[in-house]
């Protein structure tokens, strides 16, 4: 996938520019904002505010200020900018930036560069259509001013501004060349200025994607693909359980391999530095290491772990931080005709992206500066490893954001151990080194969705209906381990382990929703639909097991919870119209569940199969109705619904991290198995049109999958599913 040949230029500019597609250009700028911040300075350029940049020759450059996780923001953030410019987009350039800079902060995250949560659109949308509207202001004033016109006579057309009494037009690489530009007032980025919804051209159009030529090809740089002259390349040989240290290494094995140079001992491990990935890879293998025994963690065992958290959920004494809470739950519960209590339980889970783990660093001066290439979700935090790691400032250090092959939530860690171990690895041998994991360590050496158990207790009135509502989550804090600065911030409120647990789109009544925090036993991160991934699965299997209690069906049973929610009924109902849910079925089910994730909504309807022999579910058909607010990008949104619901199927039916005395027992893809091809099922999707501003769209069909194939299974074999993943163990379990 890399090409050598263009990127041995020079380290410092060997990602100035991608080739150029269509009239679509992703540069990937080395000098980050600078490169646009000059632009501005030139008397044939327009420069508005620090979004966007307009060249005489038309050329429009917006600064795209999140990463590529294969999302495709790379095209929605700057199609914001462009719609309320009024952009031609094949005029548009889009450039990464590079630094670290709060000014380009996503707002849902306080201004932290960060890209996580399904929250660049979202958090970008109006700060994005702003800088546009900003623009397009300036543009038909310089006009006004050109043509000496009021300026109620000009109207704009993709890249020019026109007169509509004369029909003279600018284009909007003219107008940059005008001398009245110099004097032209960037007015206040106001919503006055912003289109109306109706009149939008880009949002909601199917726009093609900007990063896909390139990925097609197989020419898109990922940052596994990045190589500067001069560059070595280390491997690690990592501690078997966390907290442990290297006491002795014995090194001769790996020196004799051709092409290894040396040995550096690292906090959590050895690296060994090669002229060649082969042989740095060799020379891992080659290496004896003696480990200390004494870190707590040699006593993990993931099986213990749930017995221990369902203990802790099951234990009504101990009370949990609260989550959310209104009226009161305890009371309602006790006073109702019937309690119906049961226990879910959902086992670690790792990320299962297909790039590894790994960055290039080039520190120089004896670590007084540093240039590095990162594929991360966040730019803050990358420098701050960085910085840390080396003891310097952050104007000492040259940032390359890469586009990365997937990653779920695994890069987005407050300190990123794959760069500083790249960053020490350099420093000791004063060249560039590349650190790449290999699946192997990756899996092993992985941060995981965590292992949680959970209490749900209910109380049903005489009728039938819902009387109090208590969700009991035990499992560790997820930000506590891998942020722990933004937890000194909100603890106890962890919405990485907790999000899903509202269940605010139902109307509950009295309900409560707590975190009932546990030890840690395993390093951990965000997972895409973070905790929505399992507290949804708990939380809509259990509707259904209420509606059996309370002699229901259970969609009625669901619909009189949704009755103050008007676009909740619809998914609901919509998901019915396109399962055509009543309809009989020979040798298989269907099952229903609804979930939100942060303020969207997801119904979905899962059509399963079981052979009873083996234990194996198959998904053969899953219906899912979406609403997350005006669609940006409709085809690419409809992408990751799809990509939700493979990588939920996944989770529900086979991905599974087992540890035993402390050490991860899985190793690559054949012992952690992700959905394969032939075991997708049809995915039909449905997204709700609605005049509202948009939401979380990559993770929201998630949650649904899991419950939606539990209760599939109950309404095929009259047994249900209460822990996840559904193994065929498990299922032969529940079968017998």
């Amino acid at each position: 996938m890399s090409n050598s040949a263009q990127l041995s230029v020079s380290r410092r500019a060997f990602l100035a520019s991608a080739g150029a597609t269509a009239g679509f250009a992703f540069a990937i700028g080395v000098d980050g904002l600078q490169r646009v911040a000059n632009a501005g300075t030139a008397a044939s350029s327009a420069k508005p505010n620090i979004w966007v940049s307009i060249a005489a020759s038309g050329k429009i450059r917006i600064i795209y200020p999140a990463t590529d996780l294969g999302q495709g923001s790379t095209t929605a953030l700057p199609l914001m900018l462009a719609e309320e410019l009024d952009a031609n987009w094949s005029d548009v350039e889009v450039e990464q930036l590079n630094v670290d800079d709060r000014r380009y902060g996503n707002p849902k995250f306080g201004m932290v560069r960060y890209t996580a949560g399904s929250s660049a659109v979202q958090g970008y949308y109006m700060p994005l259509r702003l800088a546009g509207a900003q623009a397009r202001s300036m543009l038909i004033s310089a006009a006004a001013a050109h043509w000496a016109v009021p300026e109620d006579r000009l109207r704009t057309e993709p890249s020019a501004v026109v007169d509509h009494e004369t029909g003279e037009r600018l284009s909007y690489g003219e107008i940059a060349a005008l001398p009245e530009l110099a004097t032209t007032r960037v007015p206040d980025a106001s919503e006055a200025l912003l289109k109306p919804t109706s009149d939008f051209r880009l949002i909601g159009a199917d726009v093609a994607r900007i990063d896909i030529p390139a990925k097609s090809r197989g020419a898109y740089q990922y940052g596994v693909d990045v190589r500067v002259p001069e560059m070595l390349y280390a491997t690690v040989v990592r501690a078997p359980v966390e907290d442990e240290t290297p006491i002795s290494v014995d090194e001769t094995g790996a020196l004799a391999i051709p092409g290894v140079l040396r040995t550096v001992t690292l906090p959590d491990g050895v690296a060994v530095i090669a002229e060649t990935q082969e042989a740095a890879l060799f020379g891992k293998f080659a290496l004896s290491i003696e480990w200390s025994e004494t870190s707590s963690s040699r006593g993990n065992n993931s099986d213990q772990d749930l017995i221990d958290y369902a203990a802790t959920a099951e234990d009504l004494s101990q009370d949990g931080a609260v989550w959310r809470e209104t009226g009161d739950a305890g009371a309602a519960v006790g006073g109702a005709d019937r309690q119906v209590e049961r226990t879910y339980l959902s086992d670690y889970a790792y990320h299962a992206q297909f790039e590894p783990m790994g960055a290039v660093a080039s520190v120089e001066n004896d670590g007084a500066s540093a240039e590095v290439w990162i594929a991360s979700q966040t730019q803050s935090w990358s420098l701050r490893t960085v910085t840390e790691t080396l003891g310097i400032d952050a104007e000492q250090v040259t940032l390359h954001m890469m586009p990365m092959g997937g990653s779920f939530g695994r890069r987005t860690e407050l300190t990123q151990p794959y760069l500083r171990d790249a960053l020490l690895t350099s420093k000791a041998v004063g060249r560039p080194v590349k650190v790449l994991w290999t699946r192997e360590d990756d899996v092993k050496f992985g941060a995981y969705r965590p292992a949680a158990a959970q209490r749900m207790i209910a109380g049903l009135k005489a009728e039938g209906g819902l009387q109090g509502w208590r969700h009991r989550v035990a499992a560790p804090s997820v930000i506590a381990y891998f942020n722990p600065l933004r937890w000194a911030q909100v603890e106890p409120q962890d919405i990485i382990t907790m999000r899903g647990a509202e269940n605010k789109f139902y109307d509950l009544g009295d309900m409560r929703a707590e975190h009932l925090i546990t030890d840690r036993r395993a390093r951990l991160a965000p997972w895409r639909g973070i905790g929505a991934a399992y507290t949804s699965f708990a939380a809509e299997a259990f509707m259904d097991e209420l509606a059996e209690e309370a002699g229901a069906d259970p969609v009625e049973f669901r619909l009189a919870l949704l009755k103050d929610n008007p676009r909740g009924r619809w998914l609901v109902e919509r998901v019915l119209e396109m399962s055509d849910w009543k309809r009989a079925r020979d040798g298989t089910a269907l099952g229903l569940a609804f979930a939100g994730y942060g303020d969207s909504m997801a119904a979905g309807v899962a059509e399963i199969s079981l052979d009873r022999e083996s234990g194996v579910i198959a998904v053969k058909n899953f219906w899912t109705t979406v609403d997350a607010g005006v669609i940006v990008s409709p085809d690419n949104s409809l992408a990751q619904i799809e990509g939700g619901v493979v990588h939920g199927v996944g989770s529900a039916l086979k991905e599974r991290i087992t540890i035993v005395d402390g050490e991860v027992q899985q190793n690559n893809f054949y012992d952690y198995e992700i959905l394969r091809i032939d075991e997708t099922p049809e995915i039909a999707v449905d997204i709700a049109q609605v005049d509202a501003p948009p939401t979380s769209i990559g993770e929201v069909s998630t949650p649904v999958v899991a419950p939606a194939i539990a209760n599939a299974f109950f309404a095929l074999t009259g047994r249900r599913l209460r822990h996840m993943p559904f193994t065929p163990e498990r299922v032969l379990a529940a079968l017998a």
